[in-house]
């Protein structure tokens, strides 16, 4: 017997579940349609910007000059903020001339030592002469590096007087006022604080029963209160591990970035995303109750594994045991990977014809005023 061609009379079938319910009934149908087919996750979030970085200067001074302000656009080695330089110019001459001191003894204690190396070859002089001659310019070469290293740090110190921005982006703090110190200890001062909002992400917590079924390349649309009727798009570009738990209810973050173009998005804004964690378009569905239902005394071979399921499809007067491949379901419609053609007619229960009666008027809400003839005395 072919599992695919069992065919049951459509009169045989109704009159048997009459029988069993004993009253007429009628086969409620569906039509296999073409549609769009989603699973959705549901998580709120906050935004901010992949790349953020804090602005800060690395020498104690007083801040002589701002070329930024808040919402100012930069570009990466443009100039924002200068230090004032005089001490720091000061500190770098002063080791400038430690150098020459330095450079000076050096070459004055190598001359020494190469002409007291002659003498001692030729034993004119004590070991304890060449040694005391040896040991000086290897004091003196100490110190010429030494002074060197110095001349390095003060030039780096009066470079950093001068403030760059790290990357393009915009303006999103200032720290300081002309004329106020920054003093550097063990952390950096921050000046400004830089964000590129071409790039967006949103960083959303996901409730740990839907977590599972979160994974890295999936869509996500997202709301901001600030464009309630704007629908922005992003991508899951990772799923974070460590668990938050707050009053009891465990959350796991997960990153979405989101273009930014139109810079509408700034960082603080609170977002309601909807994650799609299944989604495909233009496939085959079918509700869910095909699956179970099987004509009254009757039933149906048992289809093989491998996301294989016998439904009953309605082939004029008779329905067809019908095997079909199945893909993904959203509890209430699942997709059909081949067996049966949209337009298809597939069983899915049994009614009664007032049922039937009821759902082709549409359900009546029982608060409307009824019709004369509908009450009885």
């Amino acid at each position: 017997m072919n599992l695919t061609r069992l065919l049951i009379p459509l009169g045989a079938a109704l009159l048997l579940g009459a029988c069993a319910k004993k009253e007429e009934v009628t086969l409620e149908t569906a039509t296999a349609t073409l549609g769009e087919f989603s699973e959705t996750v549901t998580a709120t979030g906050t935004v901010e910007s992949v790349t953020q970085v804090d602005v800060g200067t690395q020498v104690t001074g007083i801040i002589d000059k701002l070329y930024a302000d808040y919402n100012s656009i930069v570009k990466q080695g443009e100039l924002i903020a200068e230090i004032e330089k005089t001490v720091l110019m000061s500190d770098y001459q002063s080791a400038e001339a430690n150098v020459k001191s330095a450079e000076l003894t050096y070459n004055y204690n190598l001359t020494n030592f190469n002409r007291d190396k002659q003498l001692h070859d030729r034993q004119l002089i004590s070991d304890y002469e060449f040694e005391t001659s040896k040991k000086e310019l290897e004091v003196s070469k100490t110190a010429y590096d030494k002074a060197k290293a110095d001349r390095v740090r003060a030039a780096k110190n009066l470079n950093y007087a001068e403030i760059y921005s790290p990357i393009d982006g915009i303006v999103i703090s200032r720290e300081v006022e002309v004329g106020q110190t920054v003093v550097s200890s063990m952390n950096v001062a921050n000046l400004y604080t830089i964000a590129d909002l071409d790039n967006m992400r949103v960083i959303g917590d996901v409730d740990e029963a839907d977590i599972g079924r979160v994974k890295v390349g999936q869509e996500v649309t997202f709301s901001v209160d600030a464009y309630p009727d704007e629908l922005f798009h992003g991508n899951v570009t990772q799923v974070r591990l460590n668990p938050t738990t707050e009053s009891n209810v465990v959350t796991y973050e997960v990153v979405v970035d989101a273009a930014n173009p139109d810079h509408k998005l700034i960082p603080g804004l609170t977002a309601n995303l909807t994650i799609y964690v299944m989604k495909a378009d233009n496939v085959i569905l079918v509700p869910n109750s095909a699956f179970t239902f099987e004509p009254e005394g009757r039933e149906a071979p048992a289809a093989p594994g491998d996301g294989r399921r016998t439904i009953w499809v309605v082939e004029g007067d008779s329905l067809v045991a019908t095997t079909v491949t199945i893909g993904d379901t959203n509890g209430i419609k699942t997709e059909i990977k081949s067996g049966i053609q949209a337009g298809d007619k597939v069983a899915t229960g049994y009614g009664t014809k007032a049922e039937a009666q009821a759902a082709s008027e549409g359900e009546r809400s029982p608060f409307a005023p009824q019709p004369p003839h509908g009450k009885k005395k």
